[in-house]
């Protein structure tokens, strides 16, 4: 269960946002608008919110970029309905891929999404077909460095507060939690004081596949053409 975020994915993760981070902005702006219109600008009565404000600081968002996209979200700015949907199917190398979107644009969206997978090697399948491999889990991952607490006292402190999993390595620590704990762990551990690198909800794969360094290019290359895509929010695989 333990080490599904890898220290060095998430770098490179954090490189892309540097690269592009108004490409990141936009698309973190897209989950707050989602957020808001399914349960209001509160985030104190809106815990999905809540958790894609976490999110959003994990990725350095400014707070005054977060404020002035809820208030945007509760406005009436945008007459945009925007649907949440999720794509399976397999990429190169037999890979399992689910992509997480909100689009405007179904018919586009499903074009695009069926054209990147075709393009790869890969194809898409019908709901379900790859999902049964993974579990929805709450991840946060907190740099050793940007913390004063024991590794002892961290883990406490996440199990305590319902954490599932502690696990660490030379540079991070990781906890996971469920889906229904994660708020309340995440909402603790900020309490003392903590930053994080990551904090959100994924899914989480219940087996992992390894690749030669030519699948995990091949891999690579369909993962970073569907963050590309704008209507795509999140992409996870089964790749160790």
């Amino acid at each position: 269960m333990s080490g599904h975020s890898k220290w060095h994915n998430i770098q490179a993760k954090k490189g892309k946002a540097d690269a592009a981070r108004g490409k990141v902005f936009t698309k973190l702006g897209r989950e707050i608008l989602l957020a808001v219109k399914q349960g209001g600008p509160d985030p104190a009565g809106n815990s999905k919110l809540k958790d894609v404000i976490a999110k959003c600081k994990a990725n350095n968002m400014p707070n005054d970029t977060i404020q002035n996209a809820i208030k945007k979200a509760s406005g009436e700015g945008s007459n945009k309905v925007y649907e949440e949907i999720t794509y399976e199917g397999y990429g190169p190398c037999g890979v399992a891929f689910i992509v997480e979107a909100s689009t405007d644009n179904k018919n586009r969206t499903a074009a695009d999404v069926r054209h990147l997978f075709d393009k790869a090697g890969g194809n898409l399948g019908t709901t379900g077909c790859v999902s049964y491999m993974f579990n929805k889990k709450g991840v946060i991952v907190i740099d050793k460095t940007k913390t004063n607490l024991s590794e002892d006292d961290l883990m406490m402190l996440a199990l305590d507060n319902g954490a599932e999993d502690f696990s660490s390595d030379e540079e991070i620590y990781e906890i996971v939690t469920g889906p229904s704990d994660f708020s309340a762990v995440r909402e603790a551990l900020e309490a003392q004081g903590l930053e994080f690198e990551e904090a959100e909800i994924q899914m989480v794969p219940t087996t992992t596949v390894s690749l030669d360094e030519e699948g995990e290019e091949r891999v690579q290359k369909l993962i970073d053409s569907l963050d590309d895509l704008d209507d795509v929010m999140n992409v996870y695989t089964n790749i160790e």
